[in-house]
């Protein structure tokens, strides 16, 4: 059973920075699996942020691009998301995600058979 764990949410004022981490466990083949980051704001839909392949393409929402950046490390079955410059409108829970196979290049929810818990990330004005 494939599970995910998200930690490194917190709050910060705005122009801060923070480090997400998703530890994932149950894959027999981590290199067969994209990963990502979603997010949802109290109120709003789910909204993708980022997904990375095993060979390191990513994707980005616009809304954080040149702010956000996801890795992974393969090695170690983690995927990062690290988050400069955040803004009020950050504020969400986020949740680490996988599915099979490759990404793709949009980032869909309904695509994504996976999810963690979701970790919360609170930006102050």
């Amino acid at each position: 059973q494939v599970r995910l764990q998200e930690s490194g949410g917190g709050s910060v004022q705005a122009g801060g920075s923070l480090r997400l981490s998703c530890e994932v466990s149950g894959y027999t083949t981590f290199s067969a699996y994209c990963l990502g980051w979603f997010r949802q704001a109290p109120g709003k839909e789910r909204e993708g942020v980022a997904s990375i392949d095993y060979d390191s393409k990513t994707t980005y929402a616009d809304s954080v691009k040149g702010r956000f950046t996801i890795s992974r490390n393969n090695g170690k079955n983690v995927v990062y998301l690290q988050m400069n410059n955040l803004k009020p409108e950050d504020t969400a829970l986020y949740y680490c995600v996988s599915k099979s196979g490759y990404c793709g290049y949009a980032l869909r929810a309904s695509t994504f058979g996976t999810w963690g818990q979701g970790t919360q990330v609170a930006v102050s004005s």
